[in-house]
Parts: C-alpha cells; structure tokens; sequence
C-alpha cells in the first residue's frame, strides 16, 4: 500500500507544529548535536555531573513522522528528572527508508554507545524491544534496561485491544494499518520482524514496560511484557489508567493524571537504570 502523500505531510506537520506550541522544557548543562555510526543524526542531554550513566532514546511517530525536535522536550525532562545523559536518535523514517533501516540505525547506535539503557516511546518503543533482540543474537554488547512506553511490538496488529482501543481514543486502527504498511510493506514479513513474535526472549536486558488503559497498542505491549518474564527476563510493568497512547508526549501540560504517570515513569528510570 502506497501511503498517500498528503496524509504523510499533514502527519509530520502536525507534529512540528505540536513541538513549537510546547514550553521547551528544563535547561540543561549541555544539548549537543552530533553525528553518530553512519551519519545518524544525534542530540546529546547532560544534566550536569560526572560519569553520569547514558540512556539511549528512541522517538516514536509510526516509523513516519517526528525527529529529534518533536521530542526534544521529553528528552530533557528525563534528563533533569532522572540525572542521565540522554543520547536521542534520528533515525530513518519509512516510507522513504522501510524495515529494516530504521532497526539498522537503532542497533548501529547502541553498538556504538554501550549505554545504561534504551527507552522509547510507540515505534520507538519496538525499535528499543527489536535492536535489544538482533542485539542478543549477534552476541554484541546489551544495555542495562529496555524501556518500552506504550510499545508497539506486534506488526500483525492482532491483539484484542486494536479492536477494542481502535476508534475515539487518539490512535485508530485504520492509522495503525498505515503506519505498518508504511514501515514494512510485505504482510508475510511482519510476524517475523516482530519481538512479540520473536520465539525465545531469553537473555534480554531487565525491561521496564509502562502501558496505558485506552491505547489500541496495550494488550501487544503487556503480552511482551509477560513473556519476558516467562522467559526469565525481570520485567517492571504497570498500565496507567485512564490515560491514552502518546501520554508521554506533552501530555503532563494538561492532564494531571497524564503529569502523574510522566512521575512514575522517571522513578522507575532513576531505580532501574544501572548508576555503575
């Protein structure tokens, strides 16, 4: 399926125009941009400090649309929150670069920065759970923690809550369907490019898996989550409730469950990261 232009452009508008309605967030010691493995476009965050562990930050946006400055301000959040360099990535977007090239810049990344941990957000959130993977099969270095926020992990959209979370909640199915057909075209292909799917997830990284009551991704997202732990992988797990898909995104601005929940997930970075 082709994704139609107007709809692409309206998409990655949209987003822009989100960042530029939005306070910056905290000040920082440091914001840097740089170049990483390749020529990845990369956006450094230090708080402050010395030796302060690195978490690498994967954005969501359907594999589409977004960049480093649609999530600028919730890289320096968790920064200031959560005393950790953050190392965000521009990875490639599809439909002008598919499955698997977004994958290839996440695993290049952290291939090259070793960090504390991976975080991401959506789709950032399966690139985070999917280089983790390719990571442990190449036998390469693993960061201390995978955190999954609202992950998607299931490209075959299965799972009961597409249907049950799929209209009136802020990401509809029919949009899901577009994001996946965007990313990787071939249908066949999808189960297999999966983490839900993956058939042994033993020896990954400790997971923290953060999901939310009224998100068309949630029932994917916990489903990992259990199977992580069945597998023998210590999982941290919590639905938020009431809250939608995206709740990370600005959404503390306006919602003081939304700012709650943002709470939580910053303890649970400043616990369970590795500080050694």
């Amino acid at each position: 399926m082709a994704p139609p232009p107007d709809l692409l452009t309206q998409l990655r508008d949209s987003a822009r125009e989100r960042r530029l309605s939005r306070p910056r967030g905290p000040d920082l010691a440091a914001v840097e941009d740089l170049s990483g493995p390749g020529g990845i476009p990369l956006r450094r965050y230090r708080p402050g400090g010395e030796a302060l562990p690195l978490l690498v930050f994967l954005h969501g946006g359907g594999f589409v649309f977004c960049d480093l400055d649609t999530h600028d301000r919730t890289c320096r959040r968790i920064a200031a929150a959560c005393d950790l360099d953050v190392l965000a990535v521009d990875y490639r977007l599809a439909p002008e670069h598919p499955h698997p090239a977004a994958l290839d810049d996440a695993v290049a990344v952290l291939e090259w920065a070793r960090p504390a941990a991976v975080a991401g957000d959506s789709a950032g959130g399966f690139l985070a759970a999917a280089a983790c993977l390719a990571l442990r099969d190449a036998g390469g270095p693993l960061p201390g923690l995978q955190a999954l926020i609202c992950p998607n992990t299931d490209l075959t959209l299965g799972r009961p809550s597409i249907t049950e979370k799929g209209t009136g909640h802020g990401l509809d199915a029919d949009i899901l369907a577009f994001f996946v057909a965007s990313y990787l075209p071939d249908p066949a292909a999808r189960a297999a490019a999966s983490p839900l799917h993956a058939p042994d997830l033993a020896g990954l990284p400790p997971a923290l898996v953060v999901t939310a009551e009224h998100d068309a991704l949630r029932d994917e997202g916990e489903d990992y989550a259990r199977r992580l732990a069945a597998a023998g992988v210590p999982v941290r797990r919590r639905r938020e409730a009431g809250l939608p898909h995206g709740f990370i995104q600005g959404m503390d601005l306006t919602d003081p469950a939304a700012a709650a929940a943002h709470d939580r997930v910053f303890a649970d970075l400043r616990d369970l990261v590795p500080r050694h």
